[in-house]
């Protein structure tokens, strides 16, 4: 398996909105064990606001698929309620994997 490309997307929550945005990460969960290209997927948090994902894949094809899966829909749906502004999605290279 040759892991090279990722995502690493923060998220800020709206005030008061921490919470909620934690909840609704926990769930993508399942949406992301779904998709055959997603290699690992792991949603953290950096503050009582500020939230991220990271997700790594074998080949440009996942990390599109990705992208233009369930995750980014549900997210959609949720971010003018959720966000304090538009996640930002950053793409990267995965340089070394233990």
């Amino acid at each position: 398996m040759a892991i090279d490309r990722g995502l690493l997307a923060i998220l800020e929550a709206k005030p008061g909105k921490g919470e909620e945005l934690g909840a609704f990460l926990e769930q993508g969960r399942a949406l992301a064990a779904e998709e055959q290209g997603t290699v690992t997927w792991y949603a953290f948090r950096l503050s009582d606001t500020t939230y991220g994902i990271f997700d790594t894949f074998e080949d440009e094809a996942g990390r599109q698929a990705h992208l233009n899966g369930q995750i980014p829909v549900a997210l959609g749906q949720v971010a003018d309620d959720l966000l304090a502004h538009a996640p930002d999605i950053r793409q990267t290279d995965i340089l070394a994997v233990k």
